[in-house]
């Protein structure tokens, strides 16, 4: 499958420039996975490499298919150079850990999800899960061979608890409604949670 990497680095080149940094996490019994940094302008983008190796799998399902499947790699947007107190390269591992989380808790992330690291994703963030938004904007899905599932390109915006919490009983799109109505700077990496009553 490491053609299928080499793919998605070539993409990520094309629609995002020469990283400027990268790094590899691997945990036990799974795949290595790189975050990959890019910046452009003030606005620094991490994306995960390694998650589309292989196919996510049915968690309920008796044998997983090595080839069909749903496959995404993760993108985070923040924007740098608001304050020098965020060190927002910190996010590679909680990125890491969510892109491991298919191989190692048998998820299929899939837009409108919720991922939570359990932590701030950087030193100082008020976030510490991400709500998985829909692929095709920032990059295009790469298609790959006929029988595999095109590799898709997901957007995590960072969450607040209080947002995380109201998103569980509103939904995913009524989360995305309030951001939008509020003008909320989605890659503010200080930003307050948006209002929720």
């Amino acid at each position: 499958m490491a053609d299928v990497l080499a793919l998605v680095e070539a993409r990520f080149r094309t629609g995002l420039g020469e990283p400027d940094a990268r790094a590899a996490v691997t945990f036990l019994g799974t795949d290595r996975i790189e975050v990959l940094r890019f910046t452009d302008g003030d606005v620094v983008r991490y994306a995960t490499l390694g998650m589309s190796a292989q196919p996510m799998a049915d968690p309920t399902a008796a044998l997983a298919d090595p080839v069909k499947g749903p496959r995404a790699e993760l993108v985070l947007s923040v924007r740098g150079g608001l304050t020098g107190t965020v060190d927002t390269d910190k996010v590679l591992r909680p990125l890491a850990v969510l892109a491991a989380s298919p191989q190692v808790e048998g998820l299929i992330v899939a837009p409108g999800a919720s991922l939570d690291v359990g932590e701030p994703l950087w030193p100082g963030a008020p976030f510490t899960s991400v709500l998985v938004a829909e692929s095709g904007g920032l990059l295009e899905d790469l298609a790959l061979d006929e029988p595999m599932d095109p590799v898709r390109f997901l957007p995590l915006l960072p969450m607040t608890p209080n947002e995380a919490a109201w998103k569980r009983v509103h939904g995913a799109a009524a989360l995305q409604e309030r951001w939008l109505n509020s003008g909320t700077d989605l890659r503010d990496p200080l930003r307050k949670s948006v209002p929720l009553d």
